[in-house]
């Protein structure tokens, strides 16, 4: 697929004093994309469309470029000690996306241009915390690859922890634009996640994405360029053929991975979760989803925050995760699971 390009741009005029903020002005002005200015990138008006979906439609393929002045980094995962914030917002149409909730009504790409104050902040946590290792997680809010052949925000943060004793970098992406990250200076301490799934949810959730297969060759190119390699299987969810379907995704990994350095190669298995909240969002953004969201067939899990979840029930979700580990001993059997949740 060809790489993000915005429809419309908003400055925040403050982004402008900034080296990464000029640089993207003069990129998208030689571009011929519509510019406006914005007070806030918290604050955006003006988003065209007649109706509410439209505007999310359009939300979707509009750059918000402004500055980070919460430099008090997000808890992240158990896998990583902070969310480094890069970006918010993604231009995919993923139907199951926490996003749709967590964004609400800001579902526009908000890009961050004071990256020395980041990388400051990043540094102060990790001196906070030496000889231990700080893992940092940059994509918890957005997919930040799809995006970075435009600012380059996360070839830098690549560089900039390869060059630090005690930190380490991971994200997650679905998209194959994986070139300009090659060459980046990452010294062993980035590892490059890639979501994959079988092809009937990549084909009928997962819009605007990268294909299966131009994530498996961009896969391909990050581990021949020594990163340290990881997939995230998610959502895992029950289509029919679901067995065959995800065995075929595990068999051509295996095949187009022929050949590299998998010593240290990791899988995070997460099955399809949905909330009361997020339902209401989905049927309202993609009214003619396939996404199987009946509450009748699922168990309810509390949340760690008090807000709970609609989960596959215990054999169900049991029989996943033993087909999804059986497959991965098959194919890759000197790799980690980290986890299924």
């Amino acid at each position: 697929m060809k790489p993000f390009v915005p429809k419309l741009v908003y400055f925040e005029p403050e982004a402008l004093s900034y080296p990464l903020g000029k640089e993207l002005y003069e990129k998208f002005t030689q571009m011929g994309i519509k510019i406006r200015e914005t007070t806030s990138h918290n604050q955006v008006r003006g988003i065209p469309g007649e109706t509410e979906l439209a505007r999310y439609r359009n939300a979707k393929s509009t750059l918000v470029v402004g500055v980070r002045r919460t430099l008090k980094f997000d808890s992240s995962k158990p896998s990583a000690e902070y969310a480094i914030p890069l970006a918010t917002g993604c231009m995919g149409h993923c139907h199951y996306c926490y996003l749709q909730t967590t964004l609400g009504s800001k579902p526009y790409i908000r890009v961050y241009v004071n990256l020395d104050d980041i990388f400051a902040q990043a540094q102060k946590y990790i001196n906070e915390r030496a000889p231990e290792i700080t893992r940092f997680e940059a994509a918890c809010t957005s997919d930040i690859v799809g995006i970075d052949h435009l600012t380059h925000s996360l070839k830098k943060a690549i560089e900039f922890i390869g060059a630090t004793d005690y930190g380490r970098l991971r994200f997650v992406t679905k998209y194959e634009h994986v070139d300009h990250l090659l060459d980046a200076r990452h010294n062993g301490k980035t590892r490059f996640r890639f979501s994959i799934n079988s092809r009937y949810v990549i084909n009928h959730f997962e819009p605007g994405t990268s294909s299966f297969d131009g994530r498996l060759a961009a896969a391909r190119k990050v581990a021949g360029a020594g990163y340290k390699l990881g997939f995230v299987v998610a959502p895992i969810y029950r289509h029919e053929g679901w067995e065959r379907g995800y065995f075929e995704l595990f068999q051509e990994l295996a095949r187009q991975l022929e050949g590299m350095d998998l010593s240290d190669l990791t899988f995070e298995l997460i099955q399809h979760r949905f909330t009361k909240p997020a339902k209401r969002v989905i049927e309202q953004r993609y009214p003619k989803t396939r996404l199987d969201l009946d509450e009748t067939k699922r168990k309810y899990k509390w949340g760690r925050y008090g807000i709970g979840k609609y989960v596959y029930r215990d054999e169900e979700a049991k029989e996943l995760e033993d087909t999804m580990r059986r497959y991965i001993e098959q194919f890759f059997p000197g790799a980690y699971v980290q986890y299924f949740t």
